[in-house]
């Protein structure tokens, strides 16, 4: 381990190019993989998807201009059927209107070429139309490349899920599962029993520079920090983003309201937000600078607008 000289947390965010991290420089990992990796959390667990560029660049152009849209953050995965596919990216749930149709863009043309295998992510399509997909996609839970690649022009995969993420993928898989209609027609529920729609297994979406499963990541390029929050020692628990709004003076982070989705269980290493003093504590960040990853330990901001909910960087451990 190289040992360098410390610097503060607010330094690092301001400036991408930046060579030295928060504390220490734990690696330098130069990325084995070649397409652009989309993280997607929901509300039992974190799972991320190499895309594949090269081989559907049409179907993953239009996978990406939802996700820098935000168009998926808050929507919930409205068909899980058991050892088949698990899918979302149609619908959200807002509150006295009910579920409603995330907006699509217009259908794009089909480019089937890789194996619906296991772990594989395609979109899904009308019956009947091989060029009608839109926003909604799915994860192959099985092989399912017997039927899916020989129906309706086969259907296009241009993603796969990365290291251990099909664990959480089968969990989402065993999860009850209500029948609503259209609009949730095998919606996964994360409570034992359905009660309303706030209980349905929700998701964001948000591209990455590399692939990590650390639970609290911020990306330098981006200013996106992705975590998990326990709220008053366990009254609430989100998985939620926030998103430096500045870096100067003071390092500002804003909550991305429509980011914020329930959480089934916390986990050791759960940030922890308290009401009481207005600090959001998370314990571990994990700190991707062009590939350099750093951690930071006890870092702590303080809500300091709440109206926008605004925090600002109070204190961090080296």
């Amino acid at each position: 381990m190289t040992v360098v000289s410390r610097r503060s947390l607010g330094s690092i965010i301001a400036s991408a190019s930046t060579r030295i991290a928060l504390v220490a420089i734990l690696a330098y990992v130069p990325s084995a993989l070649s397409g652009t990796i989309v993280r997607i959390s929901t509300g039992i667990g974190d799972y991320s998807i190499e895309l594949l560029d090269d081989s559907a660049p049409g179907t993953v152009q239009n996978f990406l201009n939802y996700v820098n849209r935000n168009a998926y953050n808050g929507t919930y995965i409205h068909r899980a059927v058991d050892n088949f596919v698990v899918q979302g990216g149609g619908f959200r749930f807002v509150l006295f209107e009910g579920p409603i149709e995330v907006p699509s863009d217009p259908p794009i043309q089909n480019e089937f070429g890789v194996s619906n295998t296991r772990g594989t992510v395609a979109m899904a399509k009308l019956d009947g139309d091989p060029n009608s997909a839109t926003n909604q996609w799915f994860v192959n839970v099985v092989d399912n490349s017997a039927t899916l690649d020989t129906s309706n022009g086969g259907f296009t995969v241009f993603g796969v899920v990365l290291g251990d993420g099909m664990v959480t993928v089968d969990e989402i898989d065993a999860l009850p599962v209500v029948a609503l209609g259209g609009r949730a027609p095998n919606a996964p529920h994360i409570t034992p029993l359905y009660t309303d729609p706030r209980d349905f297994l929700y998701i964001n979406a948000e591209v990455t520079q590399r692939f990590s499963s650390a639970p609290h990541v911020f990306e330098s390029a981006t200013g996106l920090l992705i975590t998990s929050v326990s709220i008053d020692s366990g009254a609430d628990l989100i998985s939620m983003n926030f998103n430096v709004v500045s870096a100067s003076p003071n390092v500002i982070i804003r909550a991305n309201a429509e980011s914020a989705i329930p959480r089934r269980d916390s986990f050791d290493g759960i940030a922890e937000y308290s009401t009481v003093d207005g600090r959001l504590r998370i314990p571990s960040l994990e700190v991707n600078l062009n590939g350099s990853i750093s951690v930071a330990t006890n870092v702590v901001f303080v809500l300091t607008d709440a109206a926008t909910a605004s925090f600002t960087l109070e204190s961090f451990d080296q």
